[in-house]
């Protein structure tokens, strides 16, 4: 045994073995292994990303599972990697640009744009995985990928080739959610929806063949009617059927444009006549598509308005020109009146600012195998958990839209087709262009077909999903492949299903053939205490390593484990991590405590068995059958997936039952004068119940179980304690049940008869008192050779045993009735009896009058029947509550006599 120090220090601890057991190879998966094969890929975090609490969550479940399956002597592949982020990434290096330098890409240049944008990465590309290992993950980081490596890259484009081919890949024009931030298309699952607090102008069109007639107009964007070319009213809606076939004048610039019957204008919106805006709006492109209205674009790339606006418009901010459109509107006299409004509004999730629609010429998607993909899900070949995002899944496949793969990026994966020289441009701009109607002008592959003189590359680059949706297959080479996938277990959130769940299996089925893991377990969203998102900018979201700088990686791990229900978001408070922490020095200070008690003559794997039966006290045998039903129960956690209710199973068995009840109750025996066949016992139940719980509890605090397992001998053959297998035997195979249930019985008993002796001191003052005697009428003849537990338990100086009248104590004294029988409390000494009666009487003219008071409004039938429901609910647990400490104080004071 190495001599465990008097304080815990997790710093030194926990960098001290990642090391050791990076050095080891204690991490690194063997693809040629015989024995049961475990994998999970971990879903890459942005290369330049940083660690966030999310991260912490979701890679300590992912850390756990996988030390779990290496204690199950599985062969584990925990795969790491990066992704190149391209939206991010390149947002980044942009800015970095503008600031040190006052320059944009453009004035680079691709080629050495990309070039920064590598230095970018390779020198802030690291700093998450080293957080990633400071948590203490356990990743193969041999085998660590990242999105844009050679070979990787090399997949991605076989993947678009490989769907090109097969007529799924095509390029055409459609109406996209555009990034003015980061001047590139978006998916749909890249917008997320946010309510703000907006305006509804209400606006009038003139007729064009009535003047001073005018059709009322209600709309949230007053900027883009510059490009509206057409009025749209419901056929059905009788105040509008005499407008139908007639034209109304668009303020400015002023154009007549027509008034159209569509069956999808809400009628009930605003006043039931849609300005019509084809360039910048779904529903009203769709209006213009049914009705051949001319598309009239009035934005530029980044949002600002273009010559189509008319020249005081020109260049002007979106914003901007939203309230310079509303006061020309006033000067005309067409603004009728302005209403506050609330809607939703798309923004981009990297850039966050609104999203425009707009049209666009890109290259899309349709998806392969989704009826394989929904019948994987449905049929819980691929399981989810929590069962219910089964349902968002379900629905999201049934109605799949086909996918934007194009991003107007440089940094990313660089589709793979080539145009002819000459014919570039009007390949890039025809209506559609698939594999169909390609011809010789059109090359799909890795390089040009012959000399690259004569060829142009596409200059937009593929989304970083489509690159990240290969993750769980494209990571490994073949020997891994053939090994571990399919993966078994996948952790994420709830926010990606589409993003990359989804598309992972879709993906999976058309290149493997099989499905790409056979779980996938959705954590929860980590908000403050208030039920905010948290964000840096509300100032409510810790820096993970500062929390792990002050109360170590397995505090930090072990707290947020406590807190993370199954399925639910998380409220985060930092007491919590502070009790992962005291959890820590608990478990430090008891096996010091163990340590100082010294080596006893077995080592902490052995087991009971060769102990005689008799030697095991009902603490023992109570302790030890909790320690099998922790077992028990830890397994039947772990198959659902619930990994808060292991940690406070963990919890709840170390702190209560083994420190607080088991541990108190031996200290007898590790007294100089306590019997040595006792003390062999206590030590040996000790050392078994430690070296089981630190297995256990592995998976969960790495760090520390490891470090207690060495300097307490444990470490022999293998020498880690993550190298050893868990334990499958009962730890007290072949004890006759009726004696467990009688010591578990007896045990319990005694703990709550403890319990309650302590609160009668503490009722009396008494509480720190160790003069306190008791005198018991015992209920069973057993209790009495259990009396210098009980007093070693219940802080007391002795117990004496009554029995009969005789032996009850003279007048009257305080009585508790417990499993054991009946014991007093005389006070004869400790206390002041008549101050005591005094106080006690206070104390009861204040709850009878508190009393009265609650009595009062709940007899009021005013009160009860005004009042909201919580309320009069609140002030009945007030009675109840007031009622029980009156009853209780005279119980008190009848005791005192």
């Amino acid at each position: 045994m190495a001599e465990i120090p008097k304080g815990y220090l997790p710093a030194e601890v926990e960098e001290d073995w990642y090391r050791r057991w990076v050095e080891a190879g204690c991490f690194h998966a063997d693809a040629s292994s015989s024995r049961e094969g475990y994998s999970i890929a971990i879903p890459p975090p942005n290369v330049t990303g940083i660690l966030t609490l999310g991260h912490v969550l979701n890679n300590t479940i992912q850390d756990i599972l996988a030390r779990r399956a290496r204690m199950q002597g599985k062969e584990v592949l925990w795969l790491p990697g990066t992704d190149h982020a391209g939206i991010a990434t390149q947002a980044k290096v942009e800015a970095h640009l503008r600031k040190t330098e006052k320059k944009t890409r453009h004035d680079l240049g691709r080629e050495d744009f990309i070039e920064r944008a590598w230095q970018w990465k390779n020198k802030h590309g690291n700093i998450i995985i080293k957080q990633l290992k400071r948590l203490g993950c356990s990743c193969d980081w041999e085998r660590e990928r990242f999105t844009m490596d050679h070979d990787y890259s090399s997949q991605v484009q076989e993947t678009f080739v490989a769907l090109f081919n097969a007529g799924l890949i095509y390029r055409g024009k459609r109406m996209v959610n555009w990034c003015p931030g980061s001047l590139t298309a978006l998916s749909d699952e890249e917008v997320i929806m946010k309510p703000r607090k907006s305006k509804l102008y209400y606006m009038r069109y003139e007729l064009v063949d009535s003047p001073g007639e005018y059709l009322e107009i209600a709309t949230t964007r007053p900027e883009t009617l510059m490009g509206d070319t057409g009025v749209a009213v419901n056929p059905k809606d009788p105040r509008y059927g005499k407008l139908l076939g007639r034209s109304a004048w668009r303020p400015f610039p002023r154009k007549e444009i027509p008034i159209v019957a569509d069956e999808h204008i809400d009628p009930e919106f605003g006043t039931g006549v849609l300005k019509v805006t084809p360039a910048h709006d779904k529903a009203d492109f769709d209006i213009g598509q049914r009705h051949g209205l001319e598309i009239v674009d009035v934005f530029n790339p980044d949002a600002t308005l273009n010559a189509n606006a008319g020249e005081e418009f020109e260049g002007m901010d979106r914003f901007e020109a939203r309230e310079k459109a509303v006061e020309k509107l006033e000067s005309l006299g067409l603004l009728v009146r302005v209403e506050d409004y609330e809607n939703n509004v798309g923004y981009s999730e990297r850039a966050d600012v609104p999203v425009e629609p707009r049209i666009s010429m890109q290259w899309f998607l349709r998806y392969p195998q989704v009826q394989g993909a929904i019948a994987a899900v449905e049929s819980d070949a691929i399981r989810f958990i929590p069962e219910r995002w089964k349902k968002t899944y379900l629905h999201w496949m049934e109605n799949i839209q086909d996918w934007c793969i194009s991003r107007q990026l440089w940094w990313g994966h660089r589709i793979p087709v080539w145009y002819r020289k000459g014919k570039a441009e009007a390949l890039q701009n025809a209506e559609s262009l698939d594999a169909e109607t390609a011809g010789g002008d059109l090359h799909v592959g890795h390089q040009p077909p012959d000399d690259p003189e004569n060829w142009v590359q596409d200059p937009d680059v593929l989304d970083t999903w489509f690159s990240s949706w290969l993750w769980p297959f494209a990571t490994m080479d073949d020997p891994t492949r053939k090994r571990f996938y399919p993966t078994t277990d996948l952790v994420t959130g709830p926010d990606i299903i589409f993003f990359w769940v989804a598309r992972m299996i879709m993906a999976g089925l058309q290149f493997t053939g099989h499905n790409p893991f056979a779980n996938v377990f959705f954590t929860g969203i980590i908000r403050d205490i208030k039920g905010l998102k948290m964000s840096k900018s509300l100032g409510n979201s810790p820096d993970p390593l500062d929390l792990i700088d002050k109360y170590g990686a397995d505090g930090l791990r072990f707290g947020i484990m406590r807190i993370a229900p199954t399925g639910q978001d998380i409220r985060y408070d930092e007491t919590q991590i502070e009790e992962g922490r005291n959890f820590a020095n608990k478990l430090w200070n008891a096996a010091r405590y163990r340590q100082m008690q010294g080596a006893g003559s077995s080592d902490l794997q052995s087991s009971i068995s060769d102990l005689p039966s008799d030697s095991l006290s009902i603490y023992a045998l109570d302790i030890l059958s909790k320690l099998d039903a922790l077992e028990k129960n830890i397994a039947e956690a772990y198959a659902r997936y619930r990994f808060n209710e292991i940690a406070q199973l963990l919890y709840d068995f170390f702190w209560s039952e083994f420190c607080d009840l088991f541990l108190e109750s031996v200290k007898i025996h590790f007294r100089e004068d306590a019997d040595p066949g006792a003390r062999e016992s206590a030590l040996r139940v000790f050392d078994v119940i430690l070296s089981r719980y630190l297995l256990q509890l592995h998976p969960y605090m790495p760090h520390i179980s490891e470090e207690l397992w060495e300097k307490l001998g444990c470490g022999a053959n293998p020498p880690f304690l993550m190298q050893t297998q868990l334990r499958t035997d009962s730890v007290l195979d072949g004890m006759p049940a009726d004696r467990l249930a009688e010591a578990s019985q007896r045990a319990g008993a005694l703990y709550q008869a403890a319990s309650q002796l302590r609160n009668l001191k503490a009722e009396y003052n008494l509480a720190a008192s160790k003069a306190v005697r008791f005198l018991l009428e015992p209920a069973e003849e057993w209790v009495a050779d259990e009396t210098d537990t009980l007093c070693l338990l219940a802080g007391a100086a002795g117990i004496e045993l009554a029995r009969g009248a005789a032996d009850a104590p003279a007048g009257k004294a305080p009585a508790a009735i417990t499993p054991l029988g009946k014991f007093h409390m005389p006070l004869d000494g400790l206390i002041d009896v008549e101050a005591e009666h005094a106080r006690l009487g206070k104390e009861l003219q204040k709850v009878e009058a508190e009393l009265k008071k609650v009595t009062a409004k709940l007899e009021n039938e005013k009160f009860t029947s005004r009042a909201p429901a919580e309320v009069v609910e609140e002030m009945r647990q007030r009675m109840e509550s007031w009622n029980r400490r009156r009853d209780q104080l005279g119980e008190m004071i009848d005791g005192l006599g």
